[in-house]
């Protein structure tokens, strides 16, 4: 169990991030390839095509760089992979993690080569050997770029599903609310939040804040930075739907949808995936208030959509079969058996 404990100047200093973390991203995604039951079913169409494509590219050497580095099973690998800057793009990241200082280099491998066997580059890795950290940022940029960048907007998409709802939480119930709301994922318990981790520690923020990341790729547990006087961060596992494809196949499912219950009306669907009330659904969409909720009852009406309120606001969700039909899983109907009469005789009885 993580305990994070907070003062009255953290929980004025909880930041949610904007956007997807590249870096974050990029090391998970290669979590979703260390074992074949992680993330099923979730990721199993992205899986394939990630696979295929470091292989049509050559970049299983890279990509197990990184993965040596930061594996899915370890209980620890360095923070120097998951820098700062990654807030502001995968280059700046990049362009800190090649400026690391030897002895925090040096520090942290050595810390890793503790728990985890590492092989001779990583120790050169760790003496500052300056080939292997452009290998190493190589390695960030090619992974990024095959496994991660493709999909990047399916990727946003779903963290952003998660930022609308804690957005609106924080509005609605201010930061406590916003902490609370992450069960059974963590509990908040004033002033700790307890956080399920494979080890036993504390965490004191100490008035320095922390800056929440919802992340596509993160399974099961929240990660944070294992160097407690670094600028905090945690990252953690947005929901996802059975069935996530990527967004190109989502794209051509959207048109099929749209040629079935209008353009309009698809749209509203998909925004209803995300929980949003009829107000947040007329602002994406560019339509009135009273044209979202028109079509919101109607989908409700053959039971694709759901409505129930939160607090001041009423949240429309996917229902099962609203879900099934957006992600295009719904079950095929087999014809119903029709029996053979032809062996039958007609007895007319007068």
């Amino acid at each position: 169990m993580l305990r994070i404990h907070f003062t009255a100047a953290d929980l004025a200093r909880v930041h949610l991030a904007r956007e997807p973390d590249p870096v974050w991203e990029t090391l998970l995604s290669l979590h979703q390839l260390s074992g074949p039951r992680r993330g099923l079913p979730v990721f199993a169409h992205w899986r394939r095509t990630a696979r295929a494509g470091l292989a049509a590219k050559g970049l299983a050497a890279p990509a197990g760089m990184l993965a040596v580095l930061a594996p899915a099973s370890a209980s620890y690998w360095p923070d120097f992979l998951t820098p700062g800057a990654s807030a502001d793009g995968l280059e700046a990241a990049v362009e800190e993690l090649r400026a690391t200082p030897r002895s925090r280099l040096r520090r942290e491998v050595d810390r890793m080569a503790a728990v985890h066997r590492l092989p001779r580059w990583a120790h050169g890795l760790g003496s500052g050997e300056r080939t292997v950290m452009e290998e190493v940022a190589t390695a960030f940029r090619l992974v990024h770029r095959t496994i991660v960048a493709p999909d990047w907007a399916g990727t946003d998409r779903s963290t952003e599903a998660d930022r609308a709802l804690r957005t609106r939480t924080l509005r609605d119930r201010g930061v406590h609310g916003l902490l609370d709301s992450f069960r059974p994922l963590m509990t908040w318990r004033p002033p700790v939040l307890h956080v399920r981790y494979p080890e036993d520690r504390d965490l004191h923020l100490g008035g320095r804040g922390i800056r929440l990341i919802p992340s596509h790729f993160c399974w099961n547990t929240p990660i944070a930075l294992a160097d407690p006087t670094l600028p905090q961060v945690l990252a953690y596992p947005v929901a996802h739907p059975a069935t996530w494809v990527p967004e190109a196949t989502r794209e051509r499912r959207a048109e099929a949808l749209a040629a079935l219950i209008g353009r309009t009306r698809a749209r509203v669907l998909t925004c209803v995936g995300t929980a949003a009330t009829t107000g947040e659904i007329a602002r994406r969409l560019g339509i009135s208030a009273s044209s979202a909720s028109e079509h919101v009852a109607a989908l409700r009406a053959v039971d694709l959509a759901d409505s129930r309120r939160d607090g001041t606001c009423v949240v429309h969700t996917l229902t099962p079969l609203g879900a099934a039909l957006l992600s295009g899983d719904l079950p095929t109907r087999r014809p119903t058996a029709v029996p053979d009469t032809s062996s039958l005789r007609v007895v007319v009885r007068g």
